[in-house]
């Protein structure tokens, strides 16, 4: 008998794994998308039989009595405020088959049907089909007003009827990925407190995973403290990334403080240099942000040409700001002076 000796069998059990995660991976969204279709047909049903108001008398009955039975037969998960959630779900996606064709779960969809604008919603749905957000993650976008938020940093009402058409006329822009503010909350530091720009970044290296998360969608780590070498004297850009969306470096420089029209002049010369020297073939203009804790935009204004596409100002957060908050600074952004570049409102 002829004799077989298994030279790698860390690669055969690799190959086993792998075979058994994808097969399991393939059962959740099966199991997920059943779920998700049975009970977007059960909400139709209920609401069928309850119509407008299930608060009335007959459609409390009929929610006490459909769950008494489906719990005594299925279990848990028929208890009243779920089938309020599935009739729910049905009137915020009247359409079945837009959510019967997707892959998010049904607590993706409860997160999601919390948001009252229609709009807003298929938004929140179309990013987390194309950035894999979790739950807790598309909650987290949701309290911070992304949707709102990428809005206003365009900056031009005429255009919020067209940022998610099926069939983009034109590039993605670098307005319709970055942000005016960003919240960084999960860096654990003090509003206010007196830590330094080594300590910032240090904190977002350390939380790089959510710092992506932030960024929004397509970018990837690059570097930190990236070491150009101009003449004589060696600068150091605090963070670059790559955004395969837009198709180019992104340059982050950070500032505790207010952003100066230094900052915006030295951010110019990062820019410069990465198109003259470091970019590849393929790859659009190098974009660059200051990201500081205030952002005077007369200053930028004046900065910078009013053709400007590459060099953006941001603003972060230190603290999660309430809603109402975050509202009342996107109203008042939306009111102030501003240049050409639509971010920067």
């Amino acid at each position: 008998m002829k004799d077989i000796t298994v030279k790698e069998p860390d690669v055969t059990y690799n190959n086993i794994r792998n075979s058994i995660i994808n097969a399991q991976n393939k059962i959740v969204k099966a199991v997920n998308s059943a779920i998700v279709e049975s009970y977007w047909r059960i909400g139709e049903q209920i609401y069928k039989e309850c119509g407008e108001n299930e608060r009335a008398e007959y459609g409390k009955y009929v929610l006490q009595y459909l769950s008494e039975r489906l719990t005594k037969e299925f279990g848990k998960g028929f208890s009243l405020t779920n089938l309020k959630y599935m009739r729910a779900f049905y009137l915020a996606f009247p359409k079945g088959h837009t959510v019967c064709d997707q892959s998010l779960s049904w607590s993706h969809y409860r997160a999601i049907m919390r948001v009252e604008n229609p709009t807003a919603r298929q938004f929140y749905v179309e990013e987390c089909l194309k950035s894999g957000w979790s739950v807790r993650q598309l909650e987290r976008q949701i309290h911070t007003l992304f949707y709102e938020r990428l809005l206003a940093s365009r900056g031009d009402e005429s255009v919020k009827n067209e940022i998610y058409t099926s069939v983009p006329k034109e590039a993605v822009q670098p307005t319709e990925i970055l942000k005016s503010t960003y919240i960084l909350e999960f860096l654990g530091l003090e509003d206010n407190s007196k830590y330094h720009e080594k300590e910032l970044e240090q904190a977002i290296i350390d939380h790089l995973q959510k710092f992506l998360l932030e960024l929004g969608r397509g970018f990837s780590f690059v570097a930190r403290q990236k070491r150009l070498a101009i003449g004589s004297k060696n600068f150091y850009i605090d963070l670059v990334f790559y955004n395969y969306i837009l198709k180019c470096y992104v340059l982050i420089d950070l500032k505790v403080g207010e952003i100066t029209h230094q900052d915006i002049g030295q951010m110019q010369m990062y820019t410069n240099y990465y198109k003259r020297e470091l970019m590849n073939e393929g790859d659009n203009q190098p974009i660059g942000i200051v990201l500081g804790a205030e952002n005077d935009q007369m200053v930028v204004k004046y900065t910078l040409p009013e053709n400007n596409t590459q060099i953006f100002t941001a603003k972060y957060k230190t603290y999660l700001p309430t809603e109402e908050e975050l509202r009342r600074e996107l109203s008042l952004e939306n009111f102030k002076p501003v240049s050409r570049r639509a971010n920067n409102d």
